[in-house]
């Protein structure tokens, strides 16, 4: 150690009174008055500590009577995080925030000596006439995180700023920011490439390997930050931002930024929620089937068609393993019927090829019904919808965009018809018969996949569709696609 005095600094607490509305979170603030340091600005409810007698619980419990005349119990106390901070006069200072959901009383002003106002306020919404330091605790407990510094700059303003905004969130030791975020290289690419970020949600699916961050700026603004799988996926999502996604306008995400070595993007929201789920009535269902068609239309002629590569075909290469990984799960003749299917598309005329999605399904297609159709459409009467989740996008055939979409409209003709209308052309008979072989070989691809990571839902759907198919297809297809 050094020689010389041991630095000291000041401790305080911070009451982070936090109750839910329908709106979101709101958290208690005051506006400090009088001959107060900050006066003027909006603050938590705070103070130091007595003396070294006091602890920072028994300290925050004391402040909460004094300042708003509210009672808590310190079993209800919640700890947020902790700021180091140093005021643009150069003094620093420990700040423990503090959270509580529970009190007895009602907030009022109860010393109008040093506060002139207390309003309840949206978590996401604090108002820019706030003492920095303050903000910068909430930031940091918007994030999850436990620890952040806040060390100003001579010359800094005592009020928020977000042109000289200091903080910095220090990781847990996971090295996430915060428990809802991602890693900290991710969280560091994502920050420069929108500034800083100061909440984190996770909105992953619920299976293994999605990783899907929604992220809020601090300067205003929304991204999603997402990390695939393997360096296949992340190149296919990329080169489809890149690609065909530019021309549906609002109907896609917008590339912000990608790392190959991380293989993260940040994107642009798009407005909606799944599809998948949502109950319309059936007027409404056509019109959004219609806007599903025309939204693969748009996909397939956002560039020139080309003859397919050669040996390009049905994915018959992998449906030996496929086939014997998902054999326990398989209805007696289903393997037969599939290998009846495999021998057929042998002999199948190869297609044209397009730009695809790869994965078109109603869980990837977002529907906004109170949003305003994308204008960049000849046809903008209809339903907005906009697509995600392009990891699965490359060129192929035009089918290969309804092996899975094909399911959402089994027994019902008029949405097939709809979508076909909305799609401008009936599928040609070689697409029909590549169809059903795509999509069998897709079935069984997914039972494969769900029984080896224990998806219920993905085998149901897998045996489910091979159901459909045999039922449907009983006949051998000729190398036209004609029935024979």
């Amino acid at each position: 150690m050094s020689g010389g005095q041991r630095h000291t600094e000041p401790v305080d607490v911070h009451l982070i009174l936090r109750r839910e509305t329908a709106e979101g979170p709101q958290v208690l603030l005051s506006r400090r008055a009088g001959q107060v340091y900050a006066a003027g600005l909006w603050h938590l409810p705070s103070g130091h500590l007595d003396g070294p007698h006091e602890d920072v619980v028994t300290a925050l419990v004391r402040e909460a009577r004094e300042e708003t005349g509210v009672v808590i119990d310190p079993a209800d106390v919640r700890a947020a995080v902790t700021v180091h901070h140093r005021s643009p006069g150069g003094a620093s200072r420990t700040g423990h925030f503090f959270e509580v959901r529970r009190w007895r009383g009602r907030p009022r002003i109860a010393e109008p000596d040093v506060c002139d106002a207390m309003e309840w306020t949206p978590l996401d919404g604090l108002p820019t006439g706030m003492v920095a330091y303050c903000r910068a605790g909430l930031d940091a407990y918007s994030t999850g995180a436990r620890l952040a510094t806040h060390f100003q700059m001579p010359g800094d303003t005592i009020a928020f700023d977000p042109r000289a905004d200091r903080l910095c969130l220090v990781p847990d030791v996971t090295g996430r920011p915060g428990p809802a975020g991602p890693d900290s290289a991710v969280a560091e690419f994502a920050e420069r490439a929108v500034g800083r970020i100061i909440r984190w949600t996770d909105t992953s699916w619920a299976r293994e390997n999605s990783r899907v961050w929604r992220a809020d700026g601090a300067r205003g603004g929304t991204w999603y930050v997402k990390m695939h799988r393997n360096q296949r996926f992340h190149a296919r999502e990329v080169r489809g931002l890149r690609t065909w996604a530019p021309t549906l306008g609002s109907a896609a995400p917008r590339l912000v930024a990608a790392d190959e070595a991380l293989r993260a993007v940040v994107i642009t929201p798009v407005p909606g929620r799944p599809l998948h789920g949502v109950v319309l009535a059936p007027e409404r269902e056509q019109a959004v089937f219609h806007r599903i068609g025309a939204l693969a239309r748009r996909i397939h002629r956002s560039c020139p068609a080309g003859p397919a590569p050669a040996g390009s075909g049905p994915a018959i290469a992998k449906a030996d393993r496929h086939l014997a990984a998902a054999r326990s799960r398989l209805q007696p003749g289903d393997e037969e019927f599939v290998r009846s299917l495999v021998a057929q598309a042998r002999r199948l005329k190869p297609l044209e090829w397009v730009e695809t999605h790869g994965d078109f399904q109603l869980r990837n297609i977002l529907y906004a019904p109170d949003a305003p159709a994308p204008t960049d459409e000849a046809d903008d009467t209809g339903p907005f919808l906009a697509v995600i989740d392009l990891e699965r996008s490359e060129p192929g055939p035009a089918v290969r965009d309804l092996v899975r979409l094909s399911d959402a409209w089994h027994g019902r003709p008029e949405l097939c018809e709809a979508f076909l209308a909305g799609y401008g052309r009936p599928l040609t008979p070689a697409e029909e018969a590549r169809l059903v072989i795509d999509a069998a070989l897709d079935s069984v691809s997914g039972i494969a996949y769900g029984s080896a990571q224990g998806d219920p839902e993905l085998v149901e759907r897998g045996r489910r569709t091979l159901a459909r198919l045999r039922a449907a297809h009983h006949d051998s297809l000729s190398p036209t696609g004609e029935t024979r």
